[in-house]
């Protein structure tokens, strides 16, 4: 089933400043295709979300159409922060928006696409700081956390940009450059011209399903040069496209019954492996996925007999790498 374009990353965040300048780029949002020849397209919801009660018209941010930039549209002055933080005593105000996705040009108003992504937005009650006085790790990284998902057997592309686009706009005088350091053969590429990430090849969550790289920052002023590495992490989203199989290619039991065996004897086992999934809770819905039925036109051995059925989580480890799986026992 073809479910269209995806987010790789389910929230951005960003740190925005009074009286930054209208234009200001703020941070690049990155979408993948689930077929070829999709263009995306991004739009911003106007609805901003400052506290769980509360929303506000948005008047200050937007996104370009084409290419996920977010970037501010108007300068957020001291009257603003004030009526977007919940009381001006806060030395922060966090707001949110939702950018949504389509494969086609957005209609006015369209605030309901299933697929969106939060932009978390801090609003500092201060201006922005001078680029000197930040350390590495804020001049490199906005995020936490640079974890994304990637889902299986879907097209190349690319799923991130290091570059922070507000510390490139603000900060000029200093060089800021990446790497990406992977074991070998890693199916990522790093572009310096773009700093953009990208998925090379279609990924097989059957063969891994987790990709941990390191990203290392280096930033040159003059003769100082400091340098800072955060985790890289890629998770490869399943896609059920695996059937079942059976560990010794048997896929029958014979059962011998003796008299007077007690209730809850067990008579044979067969067991079933699945590399795509994993336990879904609630177990009821991997219950109803595989069933186990006794096939006879004789009353008294379906009321006589049972099919019992347990599964629990197992891995796999093709490749060395250690994949998640399903141990069904009948």
């Amino acid at each position: 089933a073809a479910f269209g374009l995806y987010f790789p990353r389910k929230e951005y965040s960003e740190n925005v400043y009074i009286d930054q300048p209208a234009g200001t780029p703020l941070l690049r949002i990155h979408a993948l295709r689930d077929s070829h020849g999709e263009v995306a397209h991004f739009h911003l919801c106007q609805n901003l979300i400052i506290s769980r009660a509360r929303s506000h018209e948005n008047n200050w941010f937007q996104i370009r159409e084409k290419t996920g930039l977010f970037y501010l549209s108007k300068s957020l002055d001291r009257e603003d922060f004030n009526m977007l933080s919940v009381g001006n005593w806060m030395p922060l105000s966090k707001v949110m928006l939702y950018v949504f996705l389509s494969s086609h040009p957005f209609q006015e108003k369209e605030c309901d696409s299933a697929t969106r992504t939060t932009v978390f937005l801090s609003l500092i009650n201060a201006t922005a700081p001078a680029c000197s006085s930040l350390t590495a790790r804020q001049l490199c990284f906005t995020e936490t956390d640079l974890s994304f998902h990637i889902k299986e057997n879907k097209p190349p592309g690319t799923f991130h940009q290091l570059q922070l686009p507000s510390v490139h706009h603000l900060c000029q005088n200093l060089s800021i450059s990446y790497k990406l350091l992977a074991a070998d053969r890693m199916p990522f590429r790093y572009n310096e011209n773009t700093t953009g990430v990208s998925v090379t090849q279609r990924l097989d969550r059957e063969e891994r399903e987790r990709y941990e790289l390191i990203v290392k920052c280096t930033v040159r002023e003059g003769f100082r040069e400091m340098q800072v590495e955060v985790p890289f992490l890629v998770n490869v989203l399943d896609e059920d496209d695996s059937p079942p199989f059976l560990p010794n290619g048997t896929d029958t039991a014979d059962a011998v019954v003796e008299f007077n065996r007690k209730e809850g004897t067990v008579l044979a086992t067969l067991t079933v492996y699945d590399a795509d999934t994993t336990p879904i809770y609630p177990l009821e819905s991997s219950r109803k996925k595989y069933t186990g039925t006794i096939i006879t036109d004789d009353l008294w051995i379906s009321e006589t007999f049972r099919v019992e059925h347990i599964f629990d989580e197992i891995h796999f480890s093709p490749n060395g790498s250690q994949v998640r799986g399903t141990q069904h026992e009948y």
